[in-house]
């Protein structure tokens, strides 16, 4: 049985080299991230970091943000966000609802309500449909902040939305004027 350490430090590695650096192991992706899974398990084990095709296959099932794809053969497979080097996606625009959330530590409040959010190393700003998601996310880097996103009104401004494989909301930055911070006690988001 696999212990759930190994399937969070694969998938930490996968997301390193699916989204950031291929390079690190001599992988090659397609335009549009997309990496022949044989090859990804030899660079992989060429490079001291063995990746059984089970425990790849579990990685890509059982991720609870389903980081990872694989196409509909499955001899391919990508992230599905939150690539520092340039991809497309290929994903289409799409209308998300009128507010959205972003979760962020308390620490970078002050910047972000300054001068908005950015996508930093990223392709794009990274939006969650809930509360719940935004604050998970916002966690993972100290006290959580969420922040609600006026989504309808950025539409009516000219801003492009889409929604990734799995189910992240992706645009461009936000600048602060439609930003709201949440009550801490916020379940909803109203």
């Amino acid at each position: 049985m696999m212990s759930r350490d190994t399937i969070v430090d694969t998938s930490k590695l996968l997301s390193y080299v699916l989204r950031h650096r291929p390079d690190s192991i001599g992988l090659q992706l397609d335009t549009n991230g997309w990496a022949d899974v044989d090859a990804l398990l030899q660079r992989l084990a060429e490079h001291g970091k063995p990746v059984a095709r089970e425990l790849l296959d579990r990685v890509v099932a059982n991720n609870d943000k389903q980081r990872f794809a694989f196409d509909a053969t499955r001899t391919r497979i990508r992230a599905s966000q939150g690539h520092s080097i340039q991809v497309d996606l290929a994903l289409q625009p799409a209308q998300p609802p009128d507010v959205l959330y972003h979760g962020t530590a308390s620490r970078f409040l002050k910047s972000i309500l300054a001068s908005g959010l950015r996508a930093g190393n990223r392709q794009h700003v990274h939006l969650s449909g809930d509360v719940g998601t935004a604050r998970r996310v916002g966690a993972r880097y100290g006290f959580p902040v969420i922040l609600r996103v006026d989504t309808a009104r950025m539409r009516a401004d000219g801003a492009v939305f889409y929604r990734s494989d799995n189910g992240v909301w992706l645009t461009g930055p936000v600048a602060p004027r439609y930003l709201r911070v949440l009550d801490g006690n916020s379940r909803n988001g109203d």
